[in-house]
């Protein structure tokens, strides 16, 4: 999408008209414009340096040396292709690699000096195979004659770990975080700061929270979130405040409120990375609101999953919390689990002085037979997003778990709404009980 969206209609047309990269139509206007351009053989390649530097060495040098101020570098290597480094600059970005047979030599030697060691080797191994046989797949299948040129194609998955996407912009991120730093303002001069502050992750763009400033880049968090998208978009040269501490950094600089250093830090983690690796069960909470503030909704998934097993050591009044927050914040892995565990252990439950003040909060029960038997779906399946009533959901986890026979079910059920109303009888009591022991 980015090479797509950042490349000038030149640029894509040409793509398209080789036959190199995707060709679904996508928009040539850019909000967060390539900053390098190559020329090869006359015809632009548009990128980004931050890709480039975090997939190759090679880029990483000469973008630190040679090429650090230069917006356009050009080619005239006979012996590199337009389609190979094109290739390859697109597998920088997806971590999929699609070329021409034709083109494999090409793009082994591209990846030679990009200094891609795995992805050559891998490029090499495919060459060998196609110089020893004489008939792949298609050619099995009849296709030998196809006017379609064969293509070779690579997924990430199989580059070692380290080589992939995701560790390459983790490796980013941690030197944005380790040039991040918390502002003194009191006791630091700006002509200081400016002259300490590192630029070789190649930010370019600062977020302040709190007391931290983060060094970023605004094409991971445009493309990743929708808020940081439209917001950035809307600004040119933005500066927010009146800070001489950012204006002397020559950086954009945004200002986010209402959260942590933590939680920004942990959403950072997963914008570049697709992924958490570590989460204390207490930031789960606020994480699920960063999710939706920032319109990063598989944030929530990725949360879920660190905190699922967590849950199996808390207290039932901390359950009765997790399943609030969760309906609250659509958090369906979260929501489902909590309600199992309710229903197989209602009467425990019951007893619980939290769990009947929950049951006042909630919207009752629906008296429709037909809402009743709408089951939900295990916790984490597929194909269930739409949340019910929590007390219907509740219902008809309890009805499987007392394992109903049809026939019963509405009689079942109506047993289980009455004993709810006595439960939340009993719960105003509490309540009127707490509340004329305040006044006195």
């Amino acid at each position: 999408m980015l090479l797509q969206e950042g490349a000038t209609a030149e640029a894509a047309a040409l793509a398209e008209a080789e036959g190199f990269g995707p060709t679904d139509g996508a928009s040539t206007g850019s909000l967060f414009p390539p900053d390098i351009t190559f020329y090869v053989d006359g015809k632009p390649i548009e990128a980004h340096r931050i890709i480039l530097c975090a997939r190759s060495p090679f880029f990483e040098h000469k973008f630190e040396t040679d090429w650090k101020n230069r917006k356009e570098v050009r080619f005239s290597n006979k012996k590199l292709s337009f389609g190979a480094l094109y290739n390859l600059i697109h597998f920088f970005y997806a971590d999929r690699l699609e070329a021409p047979v034709d083109e494999m030599e090409s793009l082994s030697r591209t990846c030679k000096v990009c200094k891609c060691e795995e992805l050559r080797k891998l490029v090499d191994k495919e060459i060998l195979h196609l110089r020893f046989a004489l008939y792949k797949s298609t050619s099995k299948l009849g296709l030998e004659n196809s006017q379609s040129p064969r293509r070779f194609i690579l997924l990430g998955q199989s580059l070692p770990r380290e080589d992939r996407l995701p560790s390459a912009l983790r490796r980013v991120l941690q030197k944005c975080l380790a040039n991040s730093r918390e502002e003194e303002f009191k006791k630091t001069l700006a002509n200081e700061i400016c002259r300490n502050w590192k630029d070789d992750d190649l930010a370019d763009l600062t977020v302040k929270v709190d007391d931290t400033v983060f060094r970023c880049h605004q094409v991971i968090l445009a493309s990743r979130s929708e808020y940081f998208k439209t917001r950035l978009s809307r600004t040119v040269d933005f500066l927010e405040g009146n800070n001489r501490v950012h204006a002397s950094l020559g950086l954009p600089f945004l200002e986010e409120h209402d959260l942590s250093t933590e939680a920004f830090e942990k959403m950072l983690e997963y914008m570049y990375t697709d992924n958490l690796e570590h989460m204390h069960p207490t930031q789960a909470e606020e994480l699920f609101d960063v999710a939706s503030r920032y319109l990063l909704f598989p944030l929530r998934r990725a949360v879920a999953d660190l905190l699922l097993p967590n849950l199996e050591h808390v207290s039932p009044a901390e359950l009765c919390h997790w399943l609030i927050l969760s309906d609250i914040y659509g958090v369906m892995k979260i929501r489902e689990y909590c309600l199992d565990i309710i229903a197989y252990n209602f009467e425990m439950f019951a007893d619980i002085r939290e769990f009947r003040a929950l049951l006042l909060t909630l919207p009752p029960p629906s008296a429709n037979d037909a809402l009743r038997t709408t089951r939900p779906s295990q916790p984490g399946a597929a194909g269930h997003t739409d949340q019910g009533n929590i007390l219907d959901d509740l219902r008809e986890k309890w009805l499987e778990a007392e394992a109903a026979e049809l026939d019963e079910r509405d009689q079942s059920a109506a047993l289980f709404d009455q004993r709810l109303e006595m439960l939340m009888l009993v719960a105003e009591r509490e309540a009127c009980d707490d509340d004329n022991a305040a006044l006195h």
